[in-house]
């Protein structure tokens, strides 16, 4: 899929399900946003939360100089109707801030969809400050546990495809490779994986319409879905493998010290 018919698949589905990818991580055992957030409670400079669907870092980030940005209208809206801003619409490859402008920038769930991942970089290396972040949460491959090859094999199996095709896969595990290529210093690279509640059809469900499938049509995820309510069970959780990176990018005073690669 090129860049334009997958900026177009994007806008239809936010625009349909917007808040839908916030709704599918409150699953999770775990609170990923906090997590990836972390880093930058206590930094008094602006926080741009690239990608911000339906802003659920503003929650986290109360006191600090927050903006989110999107291209989705119909997920500005949502954040709005949440008493969360401020906000703006733009595309991550023209960021309207000015250079240097910027002391951080969150993106949750947001790289490995960007395209050209190229220029949606450069853009952020261009608005960072000296000593600017960059904290990334990205979905990572499954670990070896059989249970869960196993879990996602079946939802994979009832959406009849064999992967999920993100449009930069580059971003899934490999961000901080992909940084380090780029002259960036990695600070962090940890791995955590999540277990997404699967005890209740409506979780199921939330699920596969949650989940980006540019090829796989509405009969298919509605046959997945019948087919993974009698897959729900009490305790049931699918595991959700993640990785966070927190960044500096090149050129932007001292080199840092990598703290962990795990």
């Amino acid at each position: 899929m090129d860049d334009r018919a997958w900026a177009d698949y994007l806008a239809r589905f936010h625009g349909a399900s917007p808040g839908i990818t916030e709704r599918l991580l409150a699953l999770a055992d775990a609170d990923p946003h906090t997590w990836l957030v972390e880093p930058l409670r206590g930094r008094g400079g602006a926080v741009v939360d690239l990608g911000c669907g339906s802003a659920p870092t503003r929650d986290r980030l109360p006191e600090q100089r927050w903006v989110g940005l999107d291209s989705s209208p119909e997920e500005l809206a949502y954040a709005a109707a949440l008493n969360r801003g401020p906000l703006v619409m733009a595309d991550a490859t023209a960021l309207p801030f000015r250079d240097g402008s910027v002391d951080a920038v969150c993106a949750a769930m947001t790289l490995q969809v960007l395209r050209p991942m190229e220029t949606a970089l450069g853009e952020i290396e261009r608005i960072l400050a000296p000593r600017g972040l960059l904290v990334a949460l990205t979905p990572a491959r499954p670990g070896p546990s059989p249970r869960g090859l196993m879990a996602w094999g079946r939802v994979l199996a009832a959406l009849r495809t064999h992967h999920l095709p993100w449009p930069e896969p580059r971003a899934c595990d490999g961000t901080a490779a992909l940084l380090r290529a780029r002259g960036w210093t990695v600070l962090s690279r940890q791995r955590r994986v999540l277990g997404l509640r699967m005890d209740q059809p409506e979780h199921t469900s939330l699920l596969v319409r949650g989940l980006y499938l540019p090829h796989v049509d509405d009969r298919r995820i509605r046959g997945a879905e019948r087919s993974l309510t009698q897959w729900a069970a009490p305790g049931r959780t699918l595991p959700l493998p993640l990785a966070r990176v927190v960044a500096r990018p090149p050129g932007k005073g001292r080199q840092g010290t990598r703290v962990s690669d795990r």
